[in-house]
């Protein structure tokens, strides 16, 4: 059925708000503190810039250093994932080449675009959630992939 495939099995409104409360912080606290967009793929490929390399290792220290910290208090979600390592790889593979195609990531566009009404973030986040939906549907109904 498409219907378990759109939406989660466990419905967690209060943590998925909190996070989204936070991920929305960070990314107007950078734009506002340094005049920088909060798009992961920009950051951490930029990274080996000599210049604005310390608010750059900052903000993913913080990225991990948020999961860890999730993890060890016991309120990070478990993950299992299904998919072997061949299948890992081409799926970063894929999402490589599709945030070099759509000029960012999903972060860039999705957080910040929207936030900007970018209309090419408009377009690229509505690209990318249709394929996901598509993909869900094809792996977890259909079995397909």
């Amino acid at each position: 059925m498409l219907l378990p495939a759109l939406f989660p099995t466990r419905f967690t409104p209060l943590p998925d708000l909190a996070g989204g409360l936070l991920i929305g912080a960070s990314a107007a606290l950078l734009w506002l503190g340094i005049g920088r967009i909060a798009g992961i793929t920009g950051i951490a490929g930029d990274l080996i810039q000599r210049s604005g390399r310390d608010w750059r290792l900052a903000f993913i220290s913080g990225l991990l250093l948020a999961g860890l910290l999730a993890r060890t208090l016991g309120a990070a979600p478990s993950i299992h994932v299904a998919a072997g390592l061949p299948v890992m790889i081409g799926a970063g593979l894929l999402v490589g080449i599709g945030t070099a195609l759509g000029g960012g990531c999903t972060s860039g566009h999705g957080v910040c675009g929207l936030a900007r009404v970018s209309p090419r973030s408009i377009v690229a986040t509505l690209i990318f959630m249709a394929i996901a939906v598509i993909v869900v549907f094809l792996t977890r109904d259909l079995g397909a992939l």
